[in-house]
């Protein structure tokens, strides 16, 4: 039977045979965002192609938890975890170039092994940050708008530029989500990716994955 490991130091064992990559904070905040996102998507555009029904309290109370979640990650990242390694770098530039001229046939050298989180990873979770910055704050302005537990809905709390800016802002946001969301499904689910996608469920690889995908040296337990 496999041992399950909790550290990722640079250097493994010999015997480790599991690697956490995601631990299990991480891996709840993935899925609760995950469940928050589909029910925001459906409850958002199913009544605009004729769907009909009651939608306007789950979209709202999924808002809610979408928001807590992200700023439990926030702090997270800031305090227990080390935020400067999603910072796009020069060595992910590097990286990415040498890459593409390897694919393209142009060099012969194969390109170096990422990090924990390559650069493709970096430039989605940025999408999907700023994304979710602009469709938090203007759905949170849009609630004054509702009844809700708290208070009374205020259509006329702000004049009607300013609502005109904010539905743009929070209907492009959701726009932008539709393809995010499909893709990351995509790769989530292609044979050669399932290995990532056990790992935000079960929180680790195996050995020869990480000596397969990743650099140890660049590796970071975060």
């Amino acid at each position: 039977m496999e041992k399950e490991v909790t550290q990722t130091s640079r250097n493994f064992p010999k015997k480790t045979k599991k690697i956490i990559r995601h631990h299990l904070p991480d891996r709840i905040f993935h899925w609760v965002m995950a469940v928050c996102m589909l029910v925001l998507l459906f409850t958002g555009f199913l009544p605009i192609v004729g769907v009909k029904f009651s939608w306007v309290d789950p979209h709202w109370i999924a808002g809610i938890f979408l928001t807590v979640a992200i700023i439990f990650h926030i702090i997270r990242a800031v305090f227990w975890q080390d935020f400067w390694s999603m910072v796009i770098g020069v060595k992910d530039i590097k990286g990415a170039w040498e890459s593409t001229r390897w694919a393209l046939k142009i060099a012969e050298k194969l390109p170096g092994k990422p990090g924990k989180y390559p650069l493709l990873n970096k430039l989605y979770h940025h999408m999907v940050s700023t994304m979710s910055v602009i469709v938090v704050s203007t759905g949170l302005l849009m609630m004054v708008k509702i009844d809700t537990p708290w208070w009374e809905r205020n259509p006329y709390f702000f004049e009607d530029w300013t609502w005109g800016v904010v539905y743009v802002l929070h209907d492009f946001a959701s726009l932008f989500f539709v393809p995010l969301v499909m893709v990351h499904i995509y790769f989530g689910i292609r044979p050669e990716k399932l290995w990532m996608t056990r790992a935000m469920i079960l929180g680790w690889i195996t050995s020869k994955e990480y000596e397969d995908h990743y650099d140890h040296e660049k590796w970071k337990d975060i």
